[in-house]
């Protein structure tokens, strides 16, 4: 693919996205539509510019939030990436469907997990209604051929499935396309992919999970695209993302597509450094706000309501049934799910949003924090409950009292105030209880929670790495690859 002046892209499919919103006044709805939802890897709430990044320009998505809906309020429900994933594909907490742990190939404890198949994913789900479908990018949610993306959904895939120091291997399918990925050319060979599957499919209904391994280290820029922005490296492959997206949508508007084609774009969790997580305070891997809330757009023409922010509370496993709605797909019967269809929304209808409902911070196994309209409780934890990529933070380790927060008035949470509020702080603590008891705790099993996929069901899911040695050693023995 040849690289044009990023300037000039940006001019290019700005005008593109003018023609967009033309479309959103028809009175005959296109359908069924085609769904992309964009993932991006470790990207913070403030790094884009319509969320406020100052040393980033990302134009492209920025036309995305002029021609849709822009959330201020969305959380995933992890902060780390295979939980946060899963939520989103199976529109469950990590939790309940089993996958709450970070999967590494390289870890003895957990090369053989991954997301159990007796789990309905989204791309199931537009399976359903005869969609073709396709993934590009991370998948993250277990190695083995029993967990791949093939076998959960998706017709096809092209990508690095894992974090590059995991599992530096690229595939084409079920073809190992480079033992190490070209770092460099990742983003180029990702768009140019995408392109042609819009344009080979542009006759019947697809949908894409464009699931970027940027900006999660290690990352390269492509040469078009070095030092392009303020902000180092980092900022040059964000930026290289948004000029693929607007690649994405001019192939888009060139198949004759675009204008029956939902686009969502979220991250999966948030950044590793505060600095892009404003005005939030924590980062990946903790249960601050940092790690959870990241950008959420919308865009789709079909009547939804243009530049619009909504600081309603949406959440990652919403995404599954809403989806399921607009395609037509009957949710799953003999699965309980957490998220509720947002569709009402898209149509301006606010009202019917159970902006009440509490919220779940869990870390792996630990429930850490609850929310609850403006409230949010930081609940009392030791040592040997925490994660080890917790550790790696000075925040909220060891905590021997709760602590509330007035999210409405303190969104940094810096302010403690449950010697004020101590109804508040029962109240909350009586909703953890009940939480820990559907779904789990560290050591505890949840009365709601599914299996976690494996090679080997007669061996403990241990999803902290250090316990791994308690167990005896013909039990792990069970799990030595040749």
């Amino acid at each position: 693919m040849k690289f044009t002046c990023p300037k000039h892209l940006w001019l290019a499919v700005s005008s593109l996205f003018l023609l967009y919103g033309s479309y959103t006044k028809q009175t005959k709805p296109l359908t069924p539509p085609n769904v992309v939802v964009i993932m991006a890897d470790d990207l913070g709430y403030a790094d884009l510019s319509c969320f406020g990044a100052v040393n980033i320009k990302t134009p492209n998505i920025d036309a995305l939030a002029r021609h849709g809906l822009r959330f201020t309020n969305y959380r995933t429900a992890s902060s780390i990436c295979s939980p946060s994933r899963a939520a989103l594909l199976t529109g469950a907490y990590p939790q309940r469907c089993g996958l709450y742990m970070g999967i590494n190939p390289k870890r003895e404890a957990h090369w053989f997990l991954g997301l159990d198949t007796t789990e309905i994913t989204i791309a199931e789900q537009f399976k359903t209604r005869d969609y073709k479908t396709f993934m590009v990018g991370k998948w993250h949610l277990g190695t083995e051929d029993q967990f791949s993306c093939l076998n959960q959904g998706f017709d096809d895939y092209y990508g690095m499935p894992c974090n590059y120091n995991h599992s530096s291997k690229f595939y084409d399918g079920t073809k190992v396309l480079y033992e190490e990925t070209p770092l460099e050319k990742l983003t180029e060979l990702y768009t140019k992919r995408i392109c042609n599957f819009v344009k080979k499919n542009s006759n019947q209904p697809f949908f894409l999970f464009y699931s970027h391994n940027y900006p999660h280290t290690p990352y390269k820029a492509g040469k078009a695209f070095e030092g392009s922005s303020g902000d180092g490296v980092r900022g040059d492959v964000i930026q290289e993302l948004d000029w693929s997206i607007g690649e994405i949508v001019k192939s888009l508007d060139k198949a004759g597509t675009l204008s029956n084609t939902i686009l969502i774009f979220t991250s999966d969790n948030g950044p590793v450094s505060n600095t892009y997580a404003s005005p939030y305070r924590g980062t990946k891997y903790v249960s601050l706000d940092g790690g959870h809330r990241v950008p959420f757009i919308v865009a789709w023409n079909k009547g939804i309501a243009q530049n619009a922010i909504l600081d309603i509370p949406v959440y990652s496993m919403d995404v599954f049934p809403t989806l399921s709605e607009i395609i037509g797909a009957k949710m799953p019967s003999d699965k309980k799910y957490d998220g509720k269809s947002i569709l009402p929304v898209f149509n301006g209808d606010n009202t019917s949003l159970d902006t009440a409902k509490p919220y779940y911070y869990y870390n792996c196994e630990n429930l850490q924090a609850v929310s609850y309209k403006n409230w949010k409780l930081h609940l009392p934890r030791s040592l040997n409950q925490i994660p080890w990529w917790d550790k790696s933070k000075e925040e909220f380790i060891d905590i021997e009292n709760a602590v509330l927060y007035d999210l409405s008035a303190d969104v940094a949470e810096t302010n403690d105030v449950s010697k004020e509020h101590p109804e508040i702080v029962g109240k909350l603590l009586k909703i953890a209880e009940q939480a820990r008891k559907e779904l789990g705790e560290y050591n505890q099993r949840g009365s709601g929670q599914r299996p976690t996929g494996t090679l080997f069901p007669e061996v403990p899911v241990i999803s902290h790495p250090r316990d791994w040695k308690d167990l005896p050693k013909e039990v792990r023995n069970i799990v030595k690859r040749d």
